[in-house]
């Protein structure tokens, strides 16, 4: 079949399917979004033309944007679809590598197909070709190298033969998932070759459900089986299994409190008698204080990053931690008592060889510890005079929700409130960005979790500054009829890092408004309402946690009626916080007024080495 290179992708991304957790097939392609340009517009713009039935095309107005809608999409399918996206050459590009971070931190599949430089090299220096003096096969796109698990050089027309099952592979396990680019010089584009019938036959990718092998597997069941107080964590892995069923039966079977990282939010209903709370810094005390006393830690699907682990205090140092995980490269860290596997079937032959194993008194402090937390959220989201403060935002929107909402948010200080504060109803109804904590995530990801999601409504929590830095796509939201609700709170700066820098003994310098250097003596305010009007958005406003229940309401139904994005603009109290009670470690000076509470925490980190073997062992 005679075809050019880009006829030739867009063929075999139309010919791949996908199964979903319930088993239906999909397109594992379902979307592209676009903004064409000289590196693009004719040879792969041309293609997708030719196939604009088959594949959507979705115009985005920035490149970072579109690759995080396309991320969004991607957590809010569960990983069974994924969003493709195409750039010019260049500063096209260039854009969307902040994405393909965020992917990557977040072991999310997306294809990103950036527009790259002639292969010929005749017209050089082409329009926006960055030239590197000692290097001529180098350009731009080298950049993606470190945030993409797969990436390729399309130089001739038949590489694709080679390299398009190696994107199928990544972009569905489960273990390698994440970014994958292929970056399409212009002239290769629309180059032609014949090529094979077979390469566009439909394709149905399972995601694999690898089994344990049956030694760790015993030696994990051992160390559960001496445990008194264990903890199971569960993490984003057990939802990208759909083992959220799996994973309490589990606990249920064996009497064993549940806590969730903040991948893993929303799998354990709220009300569950062995549902500990969220875990880590922006998670709550009760799981912290589980986390503090258990003597075993079994900790499916997550990598355990600092913010889980609050950076690696939570646990006791004479705790022993298990993992099951379906990447080798996650389970082995910290010297755990490694399980590779998938969730669902790690989960299920570990439960076999447990037996009869239970806890007894120990799995009811979960609902005790959990009991004081609600009490704690419940005095925060209590009306009070003034400004609404975070923790009444998201209570407002929580309580308004249905089982088949979903809820998103990113960076700043709103993971710790939505993580820390929210009940869950439904399952695998939130996404909050804090792998990558990437601002601007929080209006194109709820863009993209829109398109995917088939029930329900999206809303979106962000800050200002989030909102300043990347809002392009509540038009293309707009435009496009994906209507999800954005709730901006304006507290007049970067509040949470302000709080970071004045917890550690700093001054107020350059987070909030009022301490940053501006030529005028009152400086501007930004009119969010009137701007996101101008984005073809439907407004409302509020300033009490009353008007803003209203506004709230009103938005939801006019996002649902008007097929538009809709947004609440409410102004909240900059000060006002959800703690967890939790440490973090950040780099403290040694002058500065924290650095003693960090060295103290310091030496309270613990490190989960396993000792070597003996021979005796």
């Amino acid at each position: 079949m005679k075809l050019t290179t880009a006829q030739a992708l867009v063929r075999w991304l139309i010919a791949q399917r996908s199964e979903t957790l319930e088993g239906a097939e999909v397109p594992l392609f379902p979307a592209v979004f676009a903004i064409f340009g000289h590196g693009n517009v004719l040879g792969l713009g041309t293609a997708l033309a030719e196939h604009r039935d088959a594949l959507p095309v979705w115009r985005g107005h920035t490149e970072q944007g579109m690759a995080l809608a396309a991320t969004g999409y991607a957590k809010a399918a569960q990983r069974r679809q994924v969003g493709v996206v195409t750039s010019s050459i260049g500063p096209g590009a260039l854009n969307m590598v902040t994405a393909a971070g965020v992917a990557h931190a977040n072991r999310l599949p997306v294809l990103l197909l950036p527009g790259d430089t002639f292969t010929g090299r005749a017209p050089d220096p082409v329009l926006q070709q960055v030239e590197h003096f000692g290097d001529a096969t180098a350009t731009v796109n080298d950049a993606f190298r470190p945030v993409s698990r797969y990436f390729d050089r399309i130089t001739r027309p038949e590489q694709l033969v080679a390299t398009l099952p190696q994107v199928a592979r990544v972009l569905t396990d489960p273990a390698d998932t994440g970014p994958v680019t292929l970056a399409l010089p212009q002239d290769v584009q629309a180059e032609t070759f014949d090529f094979p019938d077979e390469l566009f036959v439909p394709v149905v990718h399972r995601v694999p459900r690898p089994r344990a092998d049956l030694r760790a597997l015993a030696e994990a069941a051992a160390v559960l089986r001496a445990a008194k107080r264990p903890l199971l964590v569960l993490g984003g892995g057990v939802r990208y299994s759909g083992a959220a069923g799996r994973a309490l039966r589990f606990a249920e079977q064996h009497g064993i409190p549940v806590v969730e990282t903040t991948a893993g939010r929303t799998l354990v209903p709220h009300g569950h008698p062995l549902y500990g709370g969220p875990l880590g810094i922006t998670g709550s005390s009760s799981a912290n204080a589980l986390a503090a006393e258990a003597d075993v830690v079994l900790a499916v699907g997550t990598r355990l990053q600092d913010f889980t682990t609050a950076s690696w205090t939570a646990f006791s140092p004479a705790a022993k931690l298990v993992t099951l995980n379906t990447a080798r490269f996650d389970a082995v860290k910290h010297g755990a008592f490694a399980v590779v596997a998938d969730a669902d079937a790690g989960l299920a032959d570990l439960g076999d060889l447990l037996g009869g194993y239970g806890t007894g008194d120990w799995a009811e402090r979960a609902a005790r510890e959990r009991a004081k937390w609600d009490a704690r959220i419940d005095g925060l989201r209590a009306v009070s005079p003034g400004l609404p403060t975070y923790a009444q935002v998201v209570g407002t929107v929580n309580e308004l929700s249905t089982s088949d909402d979903y809820v998103l948010t990113s960076s700043g200080g709103m993971p710790g409130e939505l993580v820390g504060g929210w009940r869950a109803a439904g399952t695998s109804t939130m996404d909050v960005e804090y792998g990558f904590s990437c601002m601007g995530y929080e209006i194109a990801g709820a863009w993209g979790a829109a398109m995917a999601r088939q029930t329900g409504i999206v809303t979106t929590l962000l800050g200002d500054g989030s909102y300043l830095m990347l809002n392009s796509e509540l038009f293309s939201a707009a435009f496009a009829g994906h209507p999800f609700v954005a709730v901006v709170c304006d507290n007049d700066g970067y509040a949470v890092i302000a709080r970071l820098q004045q917890g550690q003994g700093g001054e107020p310098f350059n987070n909030f408004y009022a301490d940053c250097r501006s030529g005028h003596p009152e400086p501007p305010r930004v009119d969010f309402a009137a701007h996101a009007a101008a984005l073809g958005c439907a407004v409302f406003s509020a300033d009490g946690p009353d008007s803003l229940r209203a506004a709230y309401a009103n938005a939801r139904d006019a996002a649902v009626a008007e097929r538009r994005s809709a947004v609440v603009v409410v102004r909240t109290k900059p000060d006002a916080w959800t703690e967890a009670g939790a440490w973090w470690e950040v780099g403290v000076p040694e002058h500065a007024a924290g650095h003693a509470d960090y060295a103290e925490h310091k030496e309270k980190q613990v490190r989960y080495l396993r000792p070597a073997a003996t021979k005796e062992q």
